[in-house]
């Protein structure tokens, strides 16, 4: 840390010696939205000029501050830009889409004039416009200008995308599973050990440059998609050297001044990692080796564990309120000879501490009649860290090759306790009252480092990108505690729930979760561009290489009883399981064991070899398609390594999957698009394993399916577009899929709360719409500073033949499909006096959190419908260098609600109708930063 900001305070030291006036930007085709190299950018006033590189990029140093003119040459095109205004000791941005050719086909030369604020914004939707897909783009700006503090909070903002838990991704009203995750370009596996998906909470959004959601597959991208791809894409290398800090405090109202629960843990758990405070006890042998054990030498390890199974209280605003800190810095080195090294560093940290409220309620069902097994109201204390760093290296030798290295860690941890009461029926048909407590601190690690390269090949007209990634995800659960007493009769003592089984996951458990990612990858591409009539046709090849290695290992312990001894479990958490309470075997004190099965343990393995050819062709002035084939080889080994274990799972297949993007441009201002494809959606290891294990929140147990089969998905895609000025836009489309073999959560009610698990379904039809608007009201005087922004999504989806489950007539959607969603935005900007506003609001259609279980022993679980409103507001201070923020996020603050729809009309009637599943209630977080840039 010290030689961190060390590094950081000598760039800061640098910037300010050798700060210049300077214009940079970036030059695309204004018809492929791809980068130009090699164009001549020429300052007017004083001649002197640079060149674009690889990436379309320049920079160019300005001797005389004030206004001029940039001249802008390629291939005989000339463009000038007009009023470019230039600061002393300041950075001018000006991008500028080139157009390369005019509607005349013996047209070669063209000399336009535009404005440099015409040409700024028009670049901002330039690669929306262009780009040969059907794809949304989120910017800096538009993350910034946001109180979004991580990835997932700025993905919900994007049309037909919504997100749950605050970080699990749903794109056109699909469920994370049916989504993908690139970041700089590299795919990304699955962060959750439960589920498939990428939880876009562990990177911040401070870190992020910008964000491009693909919803129509191109061959050259991965296939394993049907919802989006999205690309994250960190901070790029600077243009100029510089550094900012950033500070900030807030609070959650649900939170604020309230009494706060924790448990004493680790000196270190405020920088996310357990110090080793919750680590298994020094010499205890690895599972074979102590099941290998006698009872009373197990016992006798037992006694040996941490004993924290109380909770401490603190009182006090202080105790309640949020950090965060941000620091950055960057340089910019020219080499001479047109060799540049650049890079930036940043490190990002933020601890949040919050009380979430949360109701459960299991039932069972006969004739959709539920019998409530089980009341829960609990409440969950958690410290939630977020800390992250990037340090992304730049080298550009000549204008033709250039060489990056990226690297991002994520630290994001939550060290929790959660305290419930409520009451029991399941075996205490009067219903017993009960108090029950879980400890835990669950920590996710995530580091990429990656190498690539683009060079242009001029003797053969082409362009090669290689690339090359290590990618690493550990998550640890050191020692989960959970105990729960209960009031088997009014009037009688609570006493702990534990009883002779020594297999109990959900009272007087220990648990030890370690889950180790390890993702290689390596690939590339060539690309040739010949002219055909004047016009560019691209042909571009490309391999792909990636291997998964996982390595999950679970230690549940359990803690029991062999002989009655009321007098024991009468004892309060912080004494019940003192040492001299662990018996030798032959008294009446507590024993200890670890769950024997084989199921809490597994390795998996993955090997994908992929292969693709793309053609890119102009084939008029008007119309463009992108076409191409790409195949996939998927090698899968999950559970054991030997074929006579039952946890042995092995997948080979090969798919090939063409996609097809055309687009027609009726004029410069508008785009038709139509696209088709074949993608596919593989089952995650986790989903193929044997492992269960009990969830507290849940209330149930999480279990695998080793017979999952693999989804394969049809798209289609029609969408017209129009962008009517700089800023503005307005597009409408309507999309189909088709899902063979869909793959679906569902949940079966039974004994301790029941089980989830996954399920085939034979088919499921999509259909739906989407309409996006963005307009400036700059042609009223009233409301020339306010800007809008909409985008509405309606989709109709249907299952059919549910593999054994309780909807096989039924009329139903698929798991974590909504049928619409909603986004609207308000910005108001007074830029005279540095001051933005952003409103913000996002809401989704009821959707299935969870299909009902078999044999209609349950209904579905739904999810109610919940508005989300946020609001920034943020002023500029000292001479524009620096900026206040204030952010309010979940204003409305409506409590979510998982429900059964026991009178099927499709909407909650409270608990009395509609018996409720899960409640949960968030809070409003409010926030307020402060940042300067040196």
């Amino acid at each position: 840390m010290r030689q961190f900001l060390l590094l950081l305070s000598f760039i800061f030291i640098t910037s300010a010696a050798i700060a210049q006036t300077k214009i940079t930007g970036k030059v695309t085709d204004s018809e492929t939205g791809a980068p130009l190299a090699g164009v001549s950018v020429i300052d007017k006033n004083t001649d002197r000029g640079t060149a674009t590189d690889i990436e379309g990029r320049y920079t160019l140093t300005i001797t005389a501050p004030g206004k001029t003119s940039l001249v802008f040459s390629y291939n005989g095109v000339t463009q000038q830009v007009d009023e470019v205004i230039t600061t002393a000791n300041q950075i001018t941005y000006q991008n500028l889409a080139l157009v390369q050719r005019t509607k005349t086909e013996d047209a070669v030369v063209i000399r336009s004039t535009s404005t440099a604020r015409k040409e700024t914004a028009a670049s901002l939707i330039a690669f929306q416009k262009n780009t040969n897909t059907v794809a949304q783009v989120i910017s800096a700006e538009t993350i910034r200008r946001s109180p979004d503090k991580n990835t997932g909070e700025v993905l919900r903002r994007v049309p037909g995308a919504s997100v749950q838990e605050g970080k699990y991704l749903v794109i056109r009203g699909l469920a994370d599973r049916y989504n993908a995750t690139m970041i700089n370009g590299v795919l990304m596996s699955s962060t959750e050990p439960d589920r498939k998906t990428f939880s876009f909470n562990i990177i911040p959004s401070s870190l992020i440059d910008n964000i491009i959601i693909n919803k129509a597959f191109v061959p050259e991208y991965p296939a394993e998609w049907a919802g989006g791809l999205v690309q994250v894409n960190t901070k790029d290398v600077p243009t100029k050297n510089f550094f900012s800090v950033q500070v900030g405090t807030g609070f959650n109202t649900q939170t604020i001044g309230r009494d706060f629960f924790d448990y004493q843990g680790g000196k270190k758990d405020w920088l996310g990692y357990d110090d080793g405070t919750r680590a298994l006890p020094a010499g205890l042998p690895l599972r074979s080796t102590f099941l290998a054990l006698s009872q009373q030498e197990q016992t006798a390890f037992g006694s040996k564990f941490q004993n924290v199974w109380s909770t401490d209280k603190t009182s006090g605003i202080a105790s309640t309120i949020n950090q965060s800190l941000q620091l950055s810095g960057g340089f910019s080195k020219n080499l001479g000879s047109n060799n540049k090294l650049a890079a930036i560093l940043a490190l990002t940290y933020n601890r949040n501490k919050r009380i979430l409220n949360f109701d459960n309620q299991i039932s069972t069902f006969q004739n959709n009649d539920p019998t409530v097994n089980f009341l829960y109201d609990s409440k969950k204390y958690s410290q939630d860290v977020l800390a992250g760093a990037i340090a992304n290296f730049a080298l550009q030798l000549g204008k033709d090759n250039k060489i990056a290295i990226k690297n991002i860690l994520n630290v994001n941890t939550s060290d929790y306790a959660t305290l419930r009461t409520g009451t029991e029926y399941e075996r205490f048909p009067n219903g017993a009252p009960i108090r029950a407590t879980e400890l835990a601190l669950v920590a996710n690690t995530f580091f990429n480092t990656q190498i690539s390269g683009d060079h242009n090949i001029n003797p053969i007209k082409s362009k090669l990108h290689w690339f090359g990634s290590f990618n690493i995800l550990d998550q640890y659960i050191p020692d989960q505690r959970r105990l729960q007493y209960v009031q088997a009769n009014p009037g009688d003592q609570f006493l702990a729930d534990i009883g002779s089984s020594n297999s109990s996951q959900k009272s007087g458990s220990r648990y030890f979760g370690m889950l180790n990612d390890y993702v290689y990858t390596a690939g590339g591409d060539l690309a040739k561009t010949v002219k055909v009539g004047g016009r560019d046709q691209t042909i571009k090849g490309g391999y792909f290489f990636q291997v998964k290695d996982r390595l999950f290992d679970g230690r549940p312990f359990a803690i029991y009883l062999p002989q009655s001894n009321e007098s024991l479990i009468a004892l309060s958490p912080d004494k019940i399981f003192a040492p001299e309470n662990f018996g030798n075997g032959s008294d009446n004190k507590f024993a200890f064991s670890e769950l024997p099965s084989n199921r809490y343990r597994y390795l998996a393995n993955s090997i994908l070899n992929a292969g693709f050819i793309q053609f890119d062709n102009q084939f008029t002035e008007k119309l463009r398609v992108v076409y191409g084939l790409r195949v996939e080889d998927f090698d899968q080994l999950v559970g054991s390594v030997k074929q006579s274990d039952d946890r042995f799972v092995n997948t080979k297949v090969t798919d090939y999957l063409p996609g097809l993007n055309a687009t027609y441009k009726v004029n410069n201002k508008t785009n038709v698009r139509l696209s088709g494809s074949q993608t596919v959606i593989r089952p995650e290891f986790r989903e193929l394993s044997t492992f269960q294990f009990f969830d507290f929140d849940l209330g149930a147990t999480v279990a695998g399916n080793t017979g999952l089969q693999r989804t394969k998905v049809s798209n289609f895609d029609l969408r017209y577009e129009l962008y009517p000025r700089a800023g503005e836009l307005f597009t409408i489309g309507a999309f189909y899929k088709y899902f063979d073999n869909p793959i679906e959560t569902f949940y079966n009610p039974g004994g301790g709360g029941g089980t989830f698990n996954y399920i085939n379904a034979d088919e499921a039809n999509s259909f739906g719409a989407e309409v996006e608007v963005r307009k400036k009201l700059d042609n009223s005087t009233a409301l020339k500073n306010f800007t809008v922004q909409a985008n509405i999504s309606y989709i109709y989806n249907r299952v059919t033949g549910v593999g054994g489950g309780n909807n096989d007539s039924e009329n139903r959607p698929m798991q974590g499909q909504s049928p619409y969603l909603i986004n609207a935005s308000v910005q108001y900007d007074l830029e005279k006096y540095g001051l933005a506003t952003t409103l913000l609001f996002n809401q989704i259609g009821r959707r299935i959190a969870y299909v009902g279980g078999q044999d209609g022993e349950a209904p579905n679980i739904w999810e109610n419908p919940r508005p989300v409103l946020d609001l920034q507001i943020a002023k500029t201070v000292f001479n524009k260098k620096g900026e206040v923020k204030l952010n309010v996020s979940d204003i409305i603050n409506k409590e979510a609600i998982f429900y059964y729809d026991l009178n099927d009309n499709k909407k909650y009637d409270g608990n009395t109708i509609d018996n409720y599943a899960i409640r949960r209630n968030y809070g409003t977080n409010i926030s307020i930063s402060f940042g300067y840039n040196f």
